[in-house]
């Protein structure tokens, strides 16, 4: 398609402008009338207060009054199919150094006579009378105020304007109830936004929710506001103060300050008695002082821990209270710490701080000081000691020890100690990942419906998560895979495939930092115009017909009159029907007239046609003159014939002379026999019907002209018209004769002759009826069975009735229909095919072989063709001929689905041929042969064993196990096979014995001890034999230890001995299982699981308790079935001192990943399944995961993945060529990561 020409001649561009400013857009379209709409956001503009539209010939403008913050965002201005892009930036408004100067002497103002008012204490009267002036509430101003350091906000560098609306200042009487409210949109938000509200720098209002304190939070699902509320229930003079609320969402964060005014009490005087009235917002009634005196003083910060550590422990609460400290006992906790570490620490001059922070990539140093130049430090990260490499670099200048670590990842966020001898110090480092912001941005985009949409963009940030949006609406991986998001490194994009108008609208893609929109506009393909409307030109009363006739039956349109769209009313009616649309207008008038235009929806362009009203004069003069037709051509030639396409109206306009006005008569005849016709007729006089008619046949006259018409002409209305005019002085007579003719009637259904790999035959019969035209082609069309789109295969009429379609997709189910086409245009489409498949026939079997022969038969071989396409195999025919001649006979009847065959009854001694071929539904393949002709006759082969090799060793079994072998051998012609067993033969009643021509079973239903022995098998071919032996062990569990006995008591100790079982199952002992139990309670606990010695010491006994003990013996089967007892019991004496158990500290296992044994890259032959393995180590277990070529194969069912015991496989099954590439395989747990990789190279099968 050509690119389309931009309707403006000069566009808007992105401005800036301060708050309250007055901002003007303009632009320039090419053409004068143009109509212009202005967008903000998406949403149309109209002319007020805010917005001022101007137009002016082709210069348009938009002018943005009183600019706040709200006015910067996104417009746009649309003319016809352009739309052009621009932003306004608004800025805060600049403060003057004159305005800061006297903003700082106001507020030093007001703080000095705050300090210099009288206390209550000292002017009571004053007190009581006057209400303490609020404070001003300077965080209120648009501009930057230089806030009084201990009033200054807490906020932080990453504001990104999370309030749609925030809490505003308030005043209350006491005792009344107040609310404020904060609005948050998360529209934009990945997560659940959380919120804060605090009093002051420090105290958390969420642990004095109470009775005078309530906090709500609603959710509006239709809008997505979050609605938080802080509302203060019968309000105390000590309430009044400066609050914060805070809102943050991962890495987003906003917050707002705003005061509270108390009135009606006195804001300084608390309760003095710590009782429940006296109010749940702060802990004032604990201290003696009135908290005005911290309120009003306007002192520098200072850092709280220095104060505490320099204050005696009488003023913490004091402290805590002055700075607003809730959790008090956790700073102490934390400050004896810190004065417990300075106190031991003689190593290090300074310390580690407790917290850094640092953004991810940047670069982070550590530092430390040490007393000793020469002492060696070690660093620590997460306790596993850290290796110089070129992330992580170690340095040592004078005293000073440094820890550089490069580009910071996620993986570095850890605990970092630093070790000098028995000595270390922590610190925590926090690595702050930067939002994902989005450096390409989307683009709009208009298409074609039913093309391929590529949406893309580029993040900031590798492997980020993106989440995409239209008109709102997430979008996701539906069923018909209607939408595919792709990532290639930083790039993300959305594929839409065959778009339809459905997907119009604004699509978005979201990240943590940002967001991206672009405009899809999908328009029809080019609609072809069958008919045009052309010009009329009609009398007064008459009816005017606009026909057009479009290539597409759906396509709606509007019809216009001057540019002023035309509403269908008594007089005027607008039809569609099919691809015909209709505009008839009855009773024509003057102001009827006019230009009318057609504009289908949703294409560019329109079809005119002017409409002209002809006024009618008649001058009357008083002569004769015989009637007269005046024809260019008369009478009964071929010339005379008139042609007009069924539907359409049929106006015969004869022109006509005679004074006084003549009397026509319409005639119509039939030709039935020779000389004789079938005549209907009508007559009109001074423009009235003389003879009744057909209501679609209207018959006039004016001066100079007689008109015949037929209302939506069809196949009757064809034959021999005549038209006669009388007048007292003569008549004339005219033929005409009329064809009708129409599109052609649709074909038959078409037939699939023939499919391909890609392509199939089809074959139609032409239609009934080519509508008085010939035929001059076909169109074909053709769609997947599933799918609601027909694609033409041809635009071009294509003159045979057979035609071969290529291009379709292997596998997939297709139908197809046939349109024929003659010169008036295209018929109906056909009923659609029967479903049909592309397929192609397989390739050859593959390795075709004898694998046995005899005298009269042979067995063949062979292996699946190496391609098998869409279509499932059907099963191979085999055929086989005498050496010499051509005349191939099947094996068998029919197809075997088994990749060997066994050919019986062939004649001794021939030279025989044989091949194999695939079918499936498309046919046979090209057959596979054997080199050279085999001849039938046996062969002799020596006797061979061919033992398995788990039965090349000592075979065990339990008790009552089956006992199933199968040996294998070879020999012909079939050997004699002998059995025994320690030189005897077999009980036939124990042990049965199958042979077959290829290998010997013994079999054993339930095994017992005594068919543990040597067995023997001899195969023997006349004087010829091969013998093999296979041990058999058959093991039960053991019997009893015996005589336990108690050696000794000491302590909270017991010494045991025992002797081992007498029966040992047939097999080791293994070990013992030693238990004891209490006998007040005769709970039995084991003490020993696997004790290997016969005698043992039963340590942590309870003293005053007295036990007794029992031994199980265990072998490989299991525990005996019965315990040994000891005869006796043992008392544990009771002492007189009290045991403590030893403390210990506990161990930190917590290990990063790390592969122990790396991927090796492998060279693999196609279609046998492959392996790669590796190990890795870490605590906690690790979560792994495979890529291939960077790409996730988790959720692939080609690949499978094991993990036992460390040891990682990835399975491929059967690969291909497509399966080559590098593997990664990469472990994760919450200490670090670890990853490795090897490259998979995949061979063809036959070089």
């Amino acid at each position: 398609l050509p690119s389309p020409v931009s309707a403006f001649a000069k566009k808007p561009k992105t401005q800036g402008a301060e708050e309250g400013a007055t901002v003007v857009f303009e632009t320039e379209t090419e053409k004068p009338d143009a109509k212009v709409r202005w967008q903000c956001n998406t949403k149309d503009l109209v002319s007020d207060d805010k917005y001022v539209i101007k137009a002016d010939g082709n210069k348009h403008s938009l002018t943005i009054q009183a600019v706040t913050k709200e006015d910067g965002t996104a417009y746009a201005v649309i003319a016809g199919g352009s739309k052009v892009k621009f932003d306004l930036k608004v800025k805060e408004k600049e403060v003057t150094e004159e305005v800061k100067l006297e903003l700082k002497e106001k507020v030093k103002e007001e703080v000095k006579e705050k300090k210099e008012a009288p206390t209550p204490a000292e002017t009571p009267a004053e007190a009581d009378t006057t209400p303490a002036a609020p404070q001003p509430a300077l965080s209120c101003l648009t501009f930057p105020v230089p806030f009084p350091e201990s009033q200054a906000p807490d906020m932080k560098t990453d504001l990104t304007g999370l309030f749609t609306e925030k809490p505003q200042s308030g005043e209350v009487t006491v005792g009344e109830n107040i609310n404020f409210v904060a609005k948050v949109n998360a529209a934009s938000l990945l997560k659940k936004p959380t919120i804060k509200w605090f009093k002051g720098k420090w105290m958390d209002l969420a642990s004095k929710s109470g009775k005078n304190l309530q906090l709500k939070e609603l959710y509006d699902r239709n809008s997505k506001v979050y609605t938080f509320e802080m509302q203060i229930i019968a309000a105390k003079p000590s309430f009044a103060g400066a609050y914060r609320c805070e809102v943050s969402s991962r890495d987003k964060f906003d917050s707002c300050n705003f005061d509270l005014t108390v009135h009606g009490g006195c804001p300084h005087t608390h309760s003095m008695d710590g009782s429940e009235e006296a109010g749940e917002l702060d802990f004032s009634a604990l201290l003696k002082k009135s908290a005005s005196k911290s309120q009003v003083k306007n002192e520098p910060d200072e850092d709280v821990w220095e104060i505490l550590q320099k204050a005696p422990a009488s003023e913490y609460e004091k402290i805590a209270f002055q700075y607003g400290i809730t959790d008090l006992r956790g700073m102490l906790k934390r400050l004896k710490k810190m004065k417990k570490e300075e106190k031991k620490s003689e190593v290090f001059l300074k310390k580690l701080d407790p917290a850094y922070q640092v953004e991810k990539g940047h670069k982070m140093k550590l530092c430390i000081d040490v007393a000793n130049e020469d002492v060696d430090v070690k660093w620590l990260k997460n306790g596993q000691e850290i290796q110089s490499t070129g992330r992580y670099i170690f340095e040592s200048v004078g005293n000073k020890r440094y820890l550089t670590i490069n580009h910071c990842s996620l993986s570095d966020d850890a605990t970092y100690t630093c070790v000098v001898g028995d000595e270390k110090c922590t610190t925590e480092l926090f690595v702050k990942e930067p939002p994902v912001t989005i450096t390409s941005h989307l683009e709009d985009q208009m298409v074609m419906k039913g093309e391929r949409v590529e949406l893309e963009c580029e993040v900031s940030e590798e492997g980020a998560t993106v989440k995409w949006e239209k008109d709102g609406v997430e979008l996701t991986r539906d069923e018909s895979f209607k939408y595919r998001f792709k990532k290639d490194g930083r790039k993300h994009v959305l594929i839409i495939n065959e778009a339809t108008k459905e997907d119009c609208g604004h699509y978005t893609v979201k990240t943590n930092g940002g967001e991206s929109m672009s405009e899809l506009m999908v328009s029809e393909k080019e609609l072809e115009v069958y008919q045009n409307i052309a010009d009329l030109t009609v009398k007064a009363k008459d009816e005017a017909v606009f026909k057009c006739e479009v290539s597409d039956e759906t396509v709606k349109g509007i019809w216009y009159k001057n540019g002023v769209e035309v509403k269908a009313d008594a007089r005027t009616n607008i039809t569609h029907i099919g691809r015909i649309h209709k505009l008839t207008i009855d009773d024509v008038k003057p102001e009827d007239q006019g230009d009318y235009t057609f504009v289908p929806e949703g294409y560019a362009f329109n079809l005119s046609a002017k409409l002209n009203f002809l006024e009618v004069k008649i001058d009357y003069v008083p002569r004769q003159d015989p009637p007269k037709i005046h024809l260019d051509c008369m009478g009964h030639t071929a010339d005379s014939t008139i042609m007009v396409v069924a539907g359409n109206k049929l106006r015969l306009d004869v022109p006509i002379t005679g004074d006084p006005a003549p009397t026509v008569v319409w005639t119509k005849g039939e030709k039935v026999k020779l000389l004789v016709f079938l005549i209907k007729t009508w007559s009109i006089k001074d423009g009235d019907v003389l003879t009744e008619g057909d209501g679609r046949l209207h018959v006039e006259s004016t001066k100079g002209h007689c008109i015949f018409t037929i209302e939506g002409a069809d196949k009757q209305d064809e034959g021999l018209y005549s038209v006669i005019v009388r007048n007292p002085a003569g008549e004339d007579k005219a033929d005409i004769n009329v064809k009708v003719v129409d599109a052609p009637d649709p074909p038959s259904a078409p037939r699939i002759l023939s499919v391909g790999e890609d392509s199939c035959v089809v074959q139609w019969d032409p239609p009934k009826s080519d509508g008085g035209n010939p035929i001059i082609g076909y169109v074909l069309e053709r769609k997947k069975k599933k799918s609601y789109r027909w694609m033409r295969l041809n635009f071009d009429p294509y003159t045979d009735t057979t035609y071969e379609a290529k291009r379709m997709i292997e596998g997939v189910e297709y139908e197809m229909r046939v349109y024929a086409v003659n010169a008036i245009g295209m018929s109906c489409h056909s009923a659609a095919s029967q479903p049909f498949i592309p397929v192609a026939p397989t390739s050859e079997p593959v390795g075709l072989c004898v694998d046995d022969i005899s005298d009269t038969t042979i067995s063949l071989k062979w292996r699946t063709p190496e391609h098998l396409g869409s279509s499932e195999l059907d099963g191979y025919g085999v055929e086989y001929c005498k050496e010499g001649s051509d005349e191939w006979v099947p094996a068998f009847e029919g197809l075997t689905e088994r990749t060997s065959v066994i050919i019986r009854d062939l004649p001794t001694g021939e030279k025989m041929q044989f091949r194999v071929r695939a079918y499936n539904m498309a046919g046979p393949s090209a057959p596979t042969s054997l080199a050279q002709a085999v001849t039938i006759r046996e062969i002799m082969q020596k006797p061979k064993i061919w033992i398995p090799r788990n039965l090349r060793q000592t075979l065990i079994k339990k008790v009552e196990e089956t006992i199933n072998l199968v040996i294998p051998f070879q020999g012909k012609p079939r050997p004699v096979i002998t059995w025994s067993k320690d030189g005897e033969y077999l009980n036939p009643k124990q042990v049965s014995v199958r042979n077959s021509d290829t290998d010997t079973i013994l079999f054993i239903r339930k095994s017992e001890r005594k068919d543990s022995g040597k067995y023997e098998v001899k195969l023997q071919i006349e004087n010829v034999e091969d013998t093999a032996s296979i041990s058999i062990q058959i093991v039960d569990l053991p019997g009893s230890p015996e005589k336990l006995k108690i050696m000794d008591v000491w302590g909270f100790n017991v010494a045991l001995e025992w002797k081992p079982p007498k029966d040992n199952g047939n097999c080791e002992i293994t070990g013992y299982m030693v238990q004891k139990a209490d006998k007040k309670t005769m709970e039995w606990y084991t003490v020993y699981e696997l004790y290997r010695r016969t005698n043992c010491v039963v340590a942590d006994l309870i003293m005053g308790n007295e036990y007794i003990f029992r031994i199980y013996a265990v072998n490989m089967v299991g525990l005996s079935l019965e315990p040994c007892f000891s005869a006796d019991g043992a008392y544990i004496q009771k002492t007189g001192f009290e045991y403590k158990p030893p403390t210990y500290k506990e161990h930190d296992f917590s290990e990063a990943p790390k592969f122990t044994h790396p991927l090796v890259s492998r060279s693999v032959i196609a279609g046998y399944n492959a392996t790669l393995s590796c190990s890795v180590r870490g605590i906690p277990k690790p979560k792994v995961t495979w890529y291939k070529n960077k790409m996730d194969i988790s959720n692939e069912a080609k690949y499978r993945m094991f993990s036992k015991q460390g040891v990682l496989t990835l399975e491929i099954r059967k690969p291909c060529s497509f399966d080559g590439g590098v593997y990664m395989c990469k472990a994760v747990n919450a200490s670090g990561e670890d990853v490795v990789e090897c490259k998979l190279e995949i061979r063809r099968k036959y070089p």
